[in-house]
């Protein structure tokens, strides 16, 4: 739900979060592609839909985005959100090993209710 939310949160504050990331060197224009992984990506794990390729995904996207924006090596107060997208690569990790689960999309065995 965090990517949904925060894809939803990077189109309404656009320009801001464009700026973000120019500021940090990463060009303005991969903004809509940012937004399309966090929305798109989201759904798909909140659904278990192409679960294991996107959370391997996620998994890069987590760690590139930690190692650009969350410098806590420059910046201290940038430690917890460094360690909370290490952490997500983590539990990204798990989906990729073992599946979204039984009620997934990708569970083509689950009861129907």
């Amino acid at each position: 739900m965090i990517f949904i939310f925060s894809g939803f949160t990077k189109i309404t504050g656009y320009a801001a979060t464009q700026g973000y990331m120019e500021s940090m060197g990463v060009p303005g224009m991969l903004l809509p592609l940012v937004i399309a992984v966090e929305l798109f990506g989201g759904l798909a794990i909140l659904f278990g839909f192409k679960a294991r390729f996107v959370a391997i995904l996620l998994v890069g996207f987590n760690i590139i985005s930690a190692l650009l924006f969350h410098q806590f090596w420059i910046d201290e107060s940038q430690m917890n959100p460094f360690m909370k997208n290490i952490a997500m690569a983590g539990g990204f990790l798990m989906i990729f090993a073992h599946g979204a689960g039984a009620y997934s999309i990708d569970n083509n065995n689950h009861r129907r209710i």
